[in-house]
């Protein structure tokens, strides 16, 4: 049984001679707890694979199942997208899309209050995930005054809190040095490994390369080995 199914996965922009194929045909399987890396040089699909599995921006044409689920067939959304993001996915954007009136807990704790979770319980929980990031004494502060490696742990944080079936991380460590890169990739494997979550990682980032079970390779909008 695989977490994450993907076939035949096409995505077109625009149309007649502005017509732009950003993915073409790519298919993708990744078991509970397996940890994979998307790799590719720029303009490859990277990004929008994530963003179509996420059905932020849902494909052209294709076939995905997540968790056993079918949730998009041939060209329809097949389920409540954002219900399933909140509840069932973990995303990681290259931005990271920080609300700047919320502190780096609070903003960690949004999603568990949003699924149902106490306030008490879903800022402790968010407390004791930003301390094993290193940022125990940054929880009360403000995205504005975090640096940017800071802001991508919260980022990091706020996506693995409610314990999601799927993670997908858009170049979850370009912003972090070598010992903080790691410290967030150990915290994935940890979450796919122990949690039976599937982690897949747009990454140009080679020293975190060893760290991957599968690594797969894009070009041109196509899926070419893994």
């Amino acid at each position: 049984m695989s977490a994450v199914v993907a076939e035949n996965i096409t995505k077109v922009f625009g149309e007649g001679a502005s017509q732009v194929v950003a993915l073409s045909g790519a298919s993708i399987a990744v078991e509970p707890g397996e940890v994979v890396a998307l790799m590719g040089p720029s303009g490859s699909g990277k990004t929008t694979l994530l963003r179509a599995l996420s059905l932020i921006d849902p494909p052209t044409h294709g076939h995905i199942v997540i968790d056993d689920d079918v949730i998009f067939d041939h060209e329809r959304v097949l389920i409540d997208d954002r219900q399933m993001r909140r509840q069932r996915m973990g995303i990681i954007f290259q931005a990271y899309n920080l609300i700047p009136f919320l502190t780096a807990a609070e903003n960690v704790a949004l999603v568990l209050t949003l699924n149902g979770v106490s306030h008490r319980e879903a800022m402790e929980k968010a407390r004791t995930l930003l301390e094993r990031l290193g940022l125990g004494n940054r929880a009360d502060t403000h995205p504005a005054t975090l640096s940017g490696g800071e802001q991508q742990r919260v980022a990091v944080a706020r996506a693995v809190v409610n314990d999601p079936v799927v993670i997908l991380a858009d170049e979850p460590t370009a912003a972090l040095d070598t010992e903080r890169g790691k410290a967030v990739m150990d915290l994935l494997r940890q979450l796919g490994h122990e949690r039976q979550a599937a982690v897949i990682v747009v990454t140009h980032d080679e020293r975190m390369i060893q760290g991957f079970d599968r690594v797969y390779h894009m070009t041109d909008g196509k899926i070419t080995n893994s």
